[in-house]
């Protein structure tokens, strides 16, 4: 018998609510922020992380027998990003928001920043970024937009926190030629 065939009062079924309610708090939170990034409001934001918590819920077995649970979870909160974005008509709104904003100068490092100043908007960034694969993308919105550490973006997304640093090094290199910049210097994180 399957969890979500259990009876409410069956007790596996009152743990397995109770470890998903643990789960959710600690990553509700962050889960907002970023679909804030991606949909533009608050309340869009809030409506996407709700379809993703009913779904995570209804398929919490499930999603506890994945290799990475956090990574598992941040995939369906990106199907659902996506859903949204497309039943709506939108585009990611990720350069719209505040948090955009102070992203253009960590990205690349100071003696860049005065470069990015002649570039016509922050669309020309927010541009190169949506070029970026997944991966990528999401590391770049994580660590600089969200402000995340190299070790929580690595636990968020279930994958090696020097899988995490690859990626922003790949990223910047990948975002410093498209924006026809030089090749940004390895940061340490």
């Amino acid at each position: 018998m399957t969890e979500e065939h259990l009876p409410r009062q069956h007790p596996h079924w009152r743990q397995s609510v109770m470890t998903f309610a643990a789960f959710h708090e600690y990553h509700h939170k962050l889960w907002l922020r970023y679909a804030h990034t991606q949909v533009g409001s608050r309340r869009a934001a809030q409506s996407v992380v709700d379809a993703l918590c009913a779904d995570l819920l209804e398929t919490w077995e499930h999603v506890l027998e994945q290799e990475s649970v956090p990574g598992h979870a941040w995939t369906l909160l990106k199907d659902h990003v996506h859903t949204w974005l497309q039943q709506h008509h939108h585009q990611p709104a990720l350069v719209g928001t505040a948090a955009f904003q102070a992203t253009i100068g960590k990205l690349l490092v100071s003696e860049l920043r005065d470069q990015f100043a002649v570039i016509e908007s922050e669309l020309g960034l927010y541009a190169a970024i949506a070029l970026l694969p997944d991966r990528q993308y999401d590391t770049v919105v994580l660590r600089y937009v969200l402000g995340l550490t190299a070790t929580e973006t690595a636990e968020r997304l279930g994958i090696e926190e020097a899988t995490v640093r690859s990626h922003i090094r790949h990223a910047r290199r990948a975002l410093a030629r498209e924006l026809h910049l030089p090749a940004p210097p390895d940061l340490e994180d």
